[in-house]
């Protein structure tokens, strides 16, 4: 790890950079959407969850490709942000972003969902029939009773982010110091003659943060099921 460059350390930062980005943008709307397919029936429910869960059964490279056609310079939302705003996502450290949002988007929903799950009913009935409107409940009865899982759900979803590739590189491209994540900076080194070496350090470096953000998960789940009692 010490034997670095430069240019390859600024891939390993950039790459929690984007993972940061990606889980503060994705987790409250995984958290809002568990909640919504947790609490309420509707028409099209199945449809939706079908659509949230896409990007688990997709190939990260179809899903880079759909991120291409929506939010790419001519696609109905990126032409909309780019004459509107400004704002160019594809090609860019935010289009990194989004890309691993998307791809750990059903990880934490899946994670907070089955933290809703196991909270007891009763409980949010019995605040309701005291008075407690739904925003009371929710902020002092549901969230904090899932805040395990939607801690947890954060967590694994960083260090998912961490070894995205397939999304990354369709969407965003390989370009150092803008959107050369660690995984595509292992990918540029097994490319290089004579690169494998360079390759294996990166990889430690990468199973190392992986190591880490799952250790983390299972440390702070324990720590606060600890604190609410279960």
């Amino acid at each position: 790890m010490t034997m670095l460059s430069p240019e390859e350390w600024e891939a390993v930062w950039l790459t929690l950079a984007v993972a940061a980005r990606a889980v503060a943008f994705g987790l409250p709307l995984a958290a809002l959407t568990a909640w919504v397919l947790t609490r309420y029936r509707f028409p099209g429910r199945g449809i939706l969850n079908a659509l949230v869960h896409l990007p688990m059964v997709l190939p990260p490279v179809v899903t880079g490709w759909l991120l291409l056609l929506i939010f790419g310079i001519r696609g109905p939302i990126g032409a909309l942000l780019l004459d509107w705003f400004g704002i160019r996502l594809v090609f860019t450290t935010a289009g990194a972003s989004l890309a691993c949002a998307v791809m750990t988007f059903p990880i934490m929903v899946r994670s907070i969902r089955l933290a809703l799950d196991s909270i007891d009913s009763g409980l949010e009935q019995a605040a309701r029939t005291l008075g407690a409107g739904w925003w009371d409940r929710l902020v002092n009865i549901t969230l904090p009773l899932a805040s395990p899982g939607i801690l947890v759900g954060g967590i694994v979803g960083y260090a998912t982010c961490l070894g995205e590739f397939g999304a990354v590189i369709t969407f965003a491209a390989n370009i150092p110091g803008q959107t050369q994540t660690l995984p595509l900076a292992i990918y540029a080194a097994l490319q290089s003659p004579g690169g494998e070496t360079k390759a294996a350090e990166l990889s430690m470096v990468s199973i190392t943060l992986a190591l880490i953000g799952l250790l983390l998960s299972e440390w702070f789940g324990k720590k606060l099921n600890t604190m609410l009692g279960r």
